[in-house]
């Protein structure tokens, strides 16, 4: 006797179930990929480090006595620095002494051989001198120049010796001090009064001061008598 066929549905829904048991285990034997998390950003620098040493391993150091021992470190070294030359200071200085040179050799050349280097312009006799040593004119006026620098003295003694010689006087004083006050005791003033009085038109004749007067501290100088009218 034939069995008869199961009917299509079932057998295709039997199919079916079959299928469906067949793909369960497969499906739970492959689960689903996972993405790998990123590394830990200590583990990054960890790594990096690592291949930096890698890298330099081969390499040493320079010491510091090669330090200056190539070309090149020449170049690298700091230059000293200069010292600022003083170009103007130094001219200034020349023109100084050169000035003072000459006024040296003038002056001494004009100047008297005692030991109080008296002046007479000339024309002048000796008596003229010896009288003015004696005291035989009055001291008319005076100027003293103590605490002045060199600039303002020269200054102040041609504004003395106008105004002397536009009042008719004929004897005044100079008092230019003994240097006692100065850089190293040196009296500056002492010879530069006497350069200024030999180059004066209007001055005759200078000594040095009496002690009473301010001995060598000061001068007499003697002038020209003004032209009448």
């Amino acid at each position: 006797m034939k069995r008869s066929a199961p009917p299509a549905g079932r057998l295709k829904s039997l199919a079916e179930l079959k299928s469906v048991r067949i793909a369960r285990p497969q499906a739970a034997a492959t689960p689903p990929r996972r993405e790998a998390p990123a590394p830990a950003p200590t583990e990054a620098r960890t790594d990096a480090a690592a291949e930096f040493q890698q890298a330099v391993r081969d390499v040493k150091p320079l010491g510091r006595t090669h330090a200056g021992a190539g070309s090149g470190a020449r170049h690298l070294a700091a230059a000293p620095h200069a010292r600022p030359h003083p170009v103007q200071r130094e001219r200034d200085n020349r023109a100084v002494l050169d000035e003072s040179l000459t006024e040296r050799i003038g002056v001494e050349s004009l100047l008297e051989t005692d030991e109080s280097l008296s002046y007479r312009a000339d024309g002048i006799g000796a008596d003229t001198l010896r009288k003015l040593r004696r005291g035989f004119w009055v001291v008319q006026a005076e100027l003293d120049l103590h605490g002045h620098r060199v600039e303002e003295a020269h200054h102040a003694l041609g504004a003395f010796l106008r105004e002397a010689v536009h009042h008719g006087q004929r004897c005044v004083r100079i008092v230019h001090g003994k240097g006692r006050g100065s850089r190293d005791g040196v009296p500056v003033l002492k010879g530069k009064v006497r350069s200024w009085l030999v180059r004066r038109s209007e001055v005759i004749a200078f000594c040095q001061a009496r002690p009473a007067d301010g001995g060598a501290g000061a001068l007499l100088v003697l002038l020209k008598p003004s032209s009448p009218g």
